[in-house]
């Protein structure tokens, strides 16, 4: 697999700020967030937030003290929720002055991007949605999503946008909540760089299988990113890879193999939701994947599992599979 790409969220790193940093007579930077994550073995990527982990400091200045750490640029990912104005919708909202100052601010971010030398940018388009009944004409909605990504992803072709789907939340119903309308509209806006990034905790509470997810978007689009961790399907939990569904995640792994998946995983947990030292447990994440391929390593050239699944066979699969896992 040659050497594995693991990249993290970098706000999980403000657990506990004013403890870690006590010398600090100011807020942790940017930089002080990454040189905490660099501490954690094995990692080597991360995200950055734009506009708000961009403030004050240069693409070039920013990447060039990364790379002092050992750490390289992943992507960036839009995040509009420091605007009140997009509190009912970025993309979709009913001011047409405000729609236009979020695809200018992607646009930007697009530019700032570049001049990272960075060539993916995620989008979770959380504030565009609705909540009640005869709120929103979804008709109207769903074209001012489709508009707004076009001229985002025809702004710099030489940079993949990658589409981070979730069911709710902020919005009780979000306008990309599933795999299956995710791959409708990027179908439908038809720009070579548009792919997914499929969230395991999303997927989960989208009642959804992950392996099966990935395996639609690799046949209809492209996967462009992969954000590791669990839950209980009821809501974004962000735990640990592997706490909750340890089986479907080897399948995931198992399915991303398949698929020839290049890109890094990507650990979207929240140790600061219960105050968890998130060197810990972003180092624990990537125990938890490693030790995971090593069973995928063990299960992808088995024929007897091979043999299993196109007989649709999950006694013989699950047998496999676990044994492979916990040791026959």
């Amino acid at each position: 697999m040659g050497r594995s790409k693991f990249a993290t969220r970098l706000n999980s790193f403000r657990v506990r700020e004013r403890e870690y940093w006590r010398e600090l007579n100011r807020k942790p930077t940017t930089l002080d967030l990454i040189k905490r994550a660099s501490t954690v073995a094995g990692l080597n990527s991360v995200d950055l937030n734009y506009p708000d982990h961009l403030a004050g400091r240069s693409e070039r200045d920013l990447i060039e003290k990364m790379g002092e750490m050992g750490i390289s640029l992943n992507g960036y990912a839009m995040r509009y929720y420091d605007d009140d104005s997009y509190r009912i919708g970025a993309f979709t909202n009913p001011d047409p002055a405000v729609r236009r100052a979020a695809i200018d601010l992607t646009r930007r971010g697009l530019d700032s991007l570049a001049a990272a030398g960075g060539t993916l940018m995620t989008l979770w388009m959380g504030q565009d949605g609705f909540d009640y009944s005869f709120q929103a004409d979804y008709m109207a909605l769903w074209e001012y999503t489709i508009e707004g990504i076009r001229e985002v992803a025809d702004h710099n072709p030489a940079i993949d946008i990658s589409i981070e789907y979730k069911p709710n939340e902020p919005r009780s119903f979000s306008l990309m909540p599933d795999v299956a309308t995710t791959l409708l509209a990027i179908r439908e806006i038809d720009r070579p760089n548009l792919g997914v990034t499929l969230d395991f905790a999303h997927v989960l509470y989208a009642d959804e299988m992950p392996a099966y997810a990935a395996a639609l978007v690799a046949r209809h689009s492209r996967l462009l990113g992969v954000h590791l961790n669990d839950g209980y399907g009821k809501r974004d939990d962000g735990l640990m890879v592997a706490s909750v569904h340890p089986i479907q995640t080897i399948e995931l792994l198992y399915t991303l193999e398949r698929v020839g998946y290049g890109g890094a995983i990507y650990f979207d947990t929240f140790p600061d939701t219960t105050g968890l030292d998130p060197v810990s447990e972003c180092a624990a994440n990537i125990d938890a994947v490693s030790a995971l391929r090593r069973v995928v390593e063990r299960l992808k050239d088995n024929k007897l599992l091979a043999s299993a699944i196109l007989r649709q066979d999950p006694v013989a699969s699950q047998t496999i599979v676990q044994a492979a896992l916990y040791g026959s």
